[in-house]
């Protein structure tokens, strides 16, 4: 009964079976026997196996080597006509050659379907593989992977402390947490991801508009006419019991009240608030704050100006571009403090001191010094002139001065690791 209501209900699909073919790409993945597997939907027209077809986006011509639908097992059949949705296997090895949206039609047919709109990323983080052998692995797995998820972004990118991998866009943490485990389950790569960071919009002294969600490329602050900050609109559902936890938690994180209303025994809340305080670990903290009961939903706003900048984390007076984040600079001066005291515990110790800053500029926020090996150079000494054993002091603190001079501190990857653990 309820198939026959549906039926009677739900329009039929729109098309022409007598016109030229127009089908639209609406999911794709790679087969590693058949190469990429097409879903499609054929709006006008017949797909026929075995004739020549044509990808609206490169020009290339394929042959249709087999068609048919799921039900839900793969069904091969000889045609798909208009309104049906089925797949194709055009023999297609190039990862990218039947992107999402695309039109297939005949050699001799130039229209194309209008398509998707493209999804724009919300949440930027970097990826490294812990083995750097792996790297093209890892690389080939990512084109894998976005083949079938057009959310999915990702540019290569280096960094003097964790070598080669890529920065990706995702559309959440959610997003980015389930991309991370697919990689690690599914292709077996192991790896280190930065701690998520939002996409800002500044506006430059020549009145330039420019995206900037890499840390590593925020420009001079002398260069900087207007830093903008994306805001979401966060709904919160939680129990009469926490709301005051829930509210503090908010205002903590700059949140702006928009709404307070009772629905069905619980208590909405509905904030505006900046979308960097909310990808980091602002779910973590609400479930803490509410025992698990709050429910958090959120979805871009607008891009408002704000009070953005950047600090750097220098090493013995070098910057550390891994290290480095963007922040609101009422909060600037307890991040730094709390990154540099986690660096401190996990830098390990060398023949002279090292030094651990936070700075905006050539504005020191805060430091922490790694103190040096240190080897009693008196310890021979067995009396004498007290110019002696000054002698000895002053020779040991020459020689440590020009380590630090040569010396290079490096970053490990444990090290990196556990302090993003902590600034999240």
């Amino acid at each position: 009964e309820l198939l026959n209501i549906l039926v009677s209900f739900v329009p039929p699909p729109e098309g022409n079976i007598n016109e030229k073919l127009e089908a639209l790409i609406i999911d794709s993945w790679f087969d590693q026997y058949l190469g990429v597997v097409s879903l499609v939907r054929v709006v006008n027209g017949i797909l026929v196996t075995g004739e020549k077809i044509k990808l609206s986006s490169n020009k290339n011509i394929h042959i249709a080597e087999k068609v048919g639908v799921f039900t839900p097992k793969r069904l091969e059949k000889k045609e798909l006509k208009a309104g049906e949705v089925g797949f194709i296997c055009a023999g297609v090895r190039d990862i990218r050659g039947a992107p999402v949206g695309d039109t297939v039609t005949h050699p001799d047919h130039e229209k194309a379907l209008p398509g998707f709109k493209p999804v724009k990323p919300q949440v930027y983080a970097a990826l490294y593989p812990l083995d750097s052998s792996e790297f093209e692995l890892f690389r080939e797995s990512l084109e894998r992977l976005s083949l079938n998820d057009a959310a999915l972004t990702f540019q290569p990118e280096q960094s003097q402390a964790l070598g080669s991998g890529f920065r990706c866009g995702f559309l959440g943490t959610l997003h980015m947490e389930i991309i991370i485990e697919r990689l690690q389950g599914e292709h077996g790569i192991e790896l280190l991801a930065t701690a998520p960071t939002v996409i800002y919009e500044i506006e430059d002294t020549s009145y330039n508009l420019i995206e900037v969600e890499n840390p590593s490329k925020y420009p001079d602050q002398s260069s900087i006419n207007e830093v903008r900050e994306p805001i979401a609109k966060a709904t919160i559902l939680v129990p009469e019991n926490y709301i005051g936890n829930v509210i503090s938690l908010c205002v903590e994180r700059r949140g702006v009240q928009k709404s307070l209303r009772y629905v069905g025994g619980q208590i909405e809340l509905i904030y505006e608030m900046p979308m960097n305080e909310i990808v980091l670990d602002f779910f973590d903290k609400l479930k803490s704050s509410s025992k698990g009961y709050a429910s958090l939903d959120y979805d871009f706003l607008r891009f408002e100006p704000s009070d953005i900048t950047k600090i750097d984390i220098l090493l013995n007076g070098e910057k550390v571009d891994a290290l480095n984040f963007m922040v609101h600079k009422s909060k600037a001066d307890f991040k730094a403090r709390e990154i540099v005291k986690s660096l401190r515990e996990v830098i390990p110790r060398q023949m002279y001191d090292v030094a651990i800053q936070g700075a905006i500029g050539s504005k020191i926020l805060a430091r922490e010094t790694v103190k040096a090996y240190r080897k009693d150079v008196t310890a021979k000494l067995y009396g004498g002139d007290v110019t002696r054993k000054k002698k000895l002091l002053e020779k040991q603190k020459k020689g440590k001065k020009k380590m630090r001079q040569i010396g290079k501190v490096e970053v490990p990857q444990e090290a990196f690791l556990s302090v993003l653990r902590v600034t999240k």
